[in-house]
This record gives structure tokens, C-alpha cells and sequence, in this order.
């Protein structure tokens, strides 16, 4: 299956380089471009691709605005030229699958479409522990509970996954196998409508399912 790609970004060169190395993979189409947010939305919304790599300063609405409006249409990778955590944050905050400094090499590049069209979130085991890191200095939203969706068993695979550890730990420390762990994990994020591990991190800490400094 062909992976069809909406490219978002104000400079053009970007654009064309990104376009030259997504396509010269088999199983990847660019089939739009966009230079500003507006357009971007517009475009996402018409075409309606598998993904978008977003850049974050662009004209008329930025890439973040721009995430929220098209998250229920397509997976998005934010693009920044600059390693910045409040980018990182609010990327989240709206919705994105994956987050991308336009630094990175073009295996990396191909790689993140691949990774975020199949569902999976492109962070990385530092990024996750950034994520806990931000949240492990805030008082919880809400005060501690368990999600009336989830299941005992479903919550205590929760919990450690906010404290950002694999599948195989999880298994370990609860006396479970790791297919079981992941079936526990698919069985969360649909229950709770969530994208991805890193989301559900964000959503344990915020809800109040786990108390900062006690993850």
C-alpha cells in the first residue's frame, strides 16, 4: 500500500527536499503541498492523506492550530528546526503522532512516515522521559482514581506506563507475558480514545492516575 504524504512548510526549499527523499521510496506518494497553515488544513481536509509533516512557524495559522484541525483526518508530524520542549509539549497537546527536527537524516525522515502511519508514536524512550519529567513537577488535575473504562489490571499497565518503561518491563514487573502487555496497551488506548503510548502518559499524569513523584 501506497503511504500518500501532505507536506507543510513556508520555505520552499524545504519542500523540495523533502519531496525528492520521501519520493524516491516505492511505497510513499507526496501528493500535496502547502505554505501556510490555512492552506494546509484545507488541503488535509480535501485529499485526506495516511500523513502530514507539519512544520511549526508558519503564515496565517501555525503548524500546531493547524495539528488540532486535522488530527481526526490524518496522522501529523510536527517539524521544527529547534530541539524545543514547549513545541514539544503543545505538539502533543494537539494531537500529533510524532515529532521531528528538520535536521534529521533522510532515513529518519522516510522512517517517521512509515512509523506514524502504521499507528505507533514517533518518540523516543528520551522524549517520553521529558514528557514525565514536565508532569512530575505539576500537581495532578484531578485527584487519583481509576478510569471507569479500565480494568484493574488495564490500570496497573497504566501506571507503568507513565513511569515511560517497555513493554518487556511491564511484563516483568507484573508477572505477565509481553503479547499480553500489548494487548492490555491496544485495549487503553482504544478504551480512553487515546493515539499512543506517549498520550497515555500525558493522560495519567493530567487525570491524576498517577501522583507526581510517585509514578
Amino acid at each position: 500500500m501506497t503511504l500518500r504524504v501532505v507536506l507543510a512548510d513556508d520555505h520552499d526549499l524545504v519542500r523540495v527536499g523533502f519531496r525528492v527523499i520521501l519520493g524516491a521510496e516505492d511505497d510513499i506518494e507526496v501528493v500535496g503541498e502547502a505554505g501556510n497553515g490555512l492552506d494546509a488544513v484545507e488541503m488535509v481536509n480535501r485529499l485526506r492523506p495516511d500523513v502530514v509533516l507539519m512544520d511549526v512557524q508558519m503564515p496565517g495559522i501555525d503548524g500546531l492550530e493547524a495539528t488540532r484541525r486535522v488530527v481526526d483526518v490524518a496522522k501529523v508530524v510536527i517539524l521544527t528546526t529547534f530541539d524545543r520542549e514547549d513545541y514539544l509539549f503543545e505538539a502533543l497537546r494537539a494531537g500529533a503522532s510524532g515529532f521531528l527536527l528538520k535536521n534529521a537524516s533522510p532515513e529518519d525522515l522516510v522512517d517517521s512516515v512509515r512509523i506514524v502511519a502504521r499507528g505507533d508514536a514517533l518518540l523516543s524512550p528520551e522524549v517520553t522521559r521529558r514528557v514525565i519529567a514536565r508532569f512530575s513537577g505539576n500537581e495532578p488535575e484531578k485527584p487519583l482514581h481509576r478510569p471507569p473504562e479500565l480494568t484493574e489490571r488495564e490500570c496497573e499497565v497504566l501506571i507503568q506506563l507513565a513511569r515511560g518503561v517497555s513493554n518487556a518491563e511491564i511484563a516483568s514487573e507484573l508477572f505477565l507475558g509481553e503479547t499480553t502487555v500489548k494487548t492490555h496497551v491496544s485495549r487503553i488506548l482504544t478504551k480512553l480514545g487515546l493515539r499512543d503510548r506517549t498520550h497515555a502518559v500525558v493522560y495519567a499524569y493530567e487525570n491524576g492516575i498517577v501522583a507526581p513523584g510517585r509514578s
